[in-house]
């Protein structure tokens, strides 16, 4: 998969959750995804060198992707720990990226839930 079709996957996945907005708060290069104000997917824009996408993990889930797959890396922008930047490359599908984005919109919709509870 190409570095602009993921990241094309990656919004249309995003863009058909419930609750979901993006913007660009921080700078105009980084499309972030948020669900009730919860960051869950960053998309890097503007860089031809750099499609990649941002996302939240549990931190075993993504020390095991990272292991397995090489353009997946620790997160470019957040905590190294809970966050992975997802790039073009062997074995990088469709239906990674979907899961990859739901888990992640997951992880930051029920910590919401879970703080309100």
């Amino acid at each position: 998969m190409q570095g602009d079709a993921l990241q094309e996957h990656a919004r249309n996945i995003a863009a058909a959750l419930k609750y979901v907005t993006s913007g660009h708060p921080f700078t105009p290069h980084l499309e972030v995804w948020k669900v009730q104000e919860k960051v869950f997917l960053i998309v890097t824009d503007d860089d031809p060198n750099l499609q990649i996408i941002t996302v939240k993990v549990d931190p075993l889930h993504g020390d095991a992707l990272r292991r397995d797959f090489d353009t997946i890396t620790v997160g470019r922008y957040f905590n190294k720990q809970h966050w992975i930047s997802v790039g073009p490359g062997s074995g990088i599908t469709k239906k990674l990226i979907g899961d990859l984005v739901h888990d992640s919109y997951d992880l930051a919709h029920d910590r919401d839930r879970q703080r309100n509870a």
